[in-house]
């Protein structure tokens, strides 16, 4: 079983950044895909960005794309979400999550891992 603590979150201004750190304990990180995912007020949990065990593949929602950035560092059992160009809409709990299958899938119910999240808020 892997745990999974998400740490980083906090109150930002639009246009600003954030870093989103995700450690990992319990199990062989290194061989788990890994993504982010995250729930806006009122809202369902929607995928953010993934990365391969190995930190070779990435994938991003197009809302984040060329904004934030996934990765990993298997040494040290985390992995990072950078968030720039920060927007209102952005404001979210956002979860760490592991164990899918495909670091393809989207979907939050193939992921096996969930962290407890962390709260972003970005204001205008």
């Amino acid at each position: 079983q892997v745990q999974l603590v998400e740490s980083g979150g906090g109150l930002v201004q639009a246009g600003g950044s954030l870093r989103l750190s995700c450690a990992a304990s319990g199990g062989t990180f290194s061989s788990i895909n890994m993504g982010w995912f995250r729930q806006p007020p009122g809202k369902g949990r929607e995928f953010v960005a993934a990365i391969s065990w190995s930190g070779g593949a990435t994938h991003y929602a197009d809302s984040v794309k060329g904004r934030f950035i996934i990765s990993r560092d298997n040494a040290r059992n985390t992995v990072v979400l950078q968030m720039s160009s920060l927007k209102p809409e952005d404001t979210a709990v956002y979860y760490c999550a592991g164990g899918v299958t495909s670091w393809r899938s989207i979907l939050p119910n193939t992921y096996r891992y969930w962290g407890q999240g962390t709260q972003v808020t970005v204001s205008s």
